[in-house]
């Protein structure tokens, strides 16, 4: 005898299956994911890019932020806090910071976990783009709303075992949130990004 099933229980079940289960595959997000962008040969012929914003530096505080990467594993950090700009570097070989509020004037060489995480913010076309070349896993972990926008959550597990979370629009297609966890000197830190889509400027 054949028993029916609330439709709650069936909306629970769905509510927590995989997107792949709908016919939905974390490659083929990732693939209009590359094609909202233009497609791989749009991907390729950017050699730079240039990103604008602000960061929370404490409470109720926000210094100003510009982010430029440059092919093959460049990227450039600036933020201003207080009248004063602090800067970090790295060319693909080594890294370096200047942080006049902290009372130093001159540049320092970037310790080993900072070094890492450049390295890793320097990939102009981010962990999903290539990422079995790279070394690097993901999953597609499902929907979740971002700021009241349905999105796909996928985590991306990189060659070193950081942990990344980038958040996809579910309509564009276009990356909307991200997330990292690494650990920086002994101790976990999580950080979190907010991006709000604009046309970029590309080179």
């Amino acid at each position: 005898m054949l028993r029916r099933i609330p439709i709650m229980v069936l909306l629970g079940v769905a509510a927590v299956l995989p997107a792949s289960a709908f016919g939905q595959t974390v490659d083929d997000v990732i693939a209009k994911h590359i094609q909202a962008r233009g497609g791989m040969d749009k991907l390729n012929a950017a050699k730079t890019i240039r990103m604008t914003g602000k960061m929370t530096v404490g409470p109720g505080m926000e210094a100003p932020v510009v982010l430029e990467q440059k092919r093959p594993n460049s990227i450039r950090l600036e933020f201003t806090i207080q009248g004063m700009t602090g800067i970090m570097a790295y060319d693909g070989k080594g890294g370096w910071t200047l942080m006049p509020f902290s009372g130093k004037k001159d540049p320092e060489p970037m310790g080993e976990d900072d070094l890492k995480e450049a390295q890793e913010q320097a990939d102009l076309d981010g962990p999903l783009v290539n990422y079995k070349e790279k070394g690097s896993k993901v999953e597609l972990i499902g929907k979740q709303q971002v700021e009241g926008t349905d999105a796909y959550k996928v985590k991306a597990t990189l060659k070193d075992g950081t942990v990344q979370y980038e958040y996809l629009d579910a309509d564009s297609y276009l990356v909307i949130k991200e997330e990292s966890k690494r650990t920086i000197r002994g101790a976990e830190r999580e950080t979190e990004s907010t991006i709000h889509v604009s046309m970029p400027h590309q080179a």
